[in-house]
């Protein structure tokens, strides 16, 4: 199978503020099972710095916490790291960082910069979803 994985699951400082949502389970399991990874960021790859400000979804367009669009680098960013992936053939499954204005799987931030949750899904995951991608979280995954 060959499966989208955020980079910051696996490890990569990548994260808004630096650092990494490393999941050793996720990466254990991944190997156990023998899977192709695609690894991706769409936050770097739309020309984001690491680190950089917060970013939530706010009515329909990504927004920093100060305010500032930066919802043109996020489909940007969305639209390359898709077409990366698909360029090495079909994309079985996602599985991606929770919570995230990218990656995010059912459920975002509110764009208040809050810490509310809303149902949603982060740029990525619908376009994926949009290819008919089956997304996850890495609890869904590890279940």
């Amino acid at each position: 199978m060959r499966v989208v994985v955020s980079v910051c699951l696996l490890g990569e400082r990548c994260k808004y503020n630096g650092g990494s949502n490393e999941n050793l389970a996720l990466i254990e399991r991944l190997r156990a099972e023998g899977h192709e990874v695609v690894p991706v960021c769409p936050e770097v790859a739309g020309g984001l710095p690491t680190p950089r400000p917060r970013s939530e979804i706010l009515e329909g367009a990504v927004v920093n916490e100060f305010g500032a669009s930066v919802d043109e680098e996020f489909r940007a960013g969305a639209k390359r790291e898709l077409e990366r992936a698909l360029s090495g053939g079909p994309i079985d499954m996602a599985i991606l960082q929770p919570r995230s204005p990218s990656c995010g799987v059912d459920e975002i931030y509110d764009g208040t910069f809050s810490g509310v949750l809303v149902p949603g899904d982060g740029v990525f995951a619908r376009l994926l979803r949009g290819r008919g991608v089956s997304c996850v979280t890495p609890a869904q995954y590890m279940e």
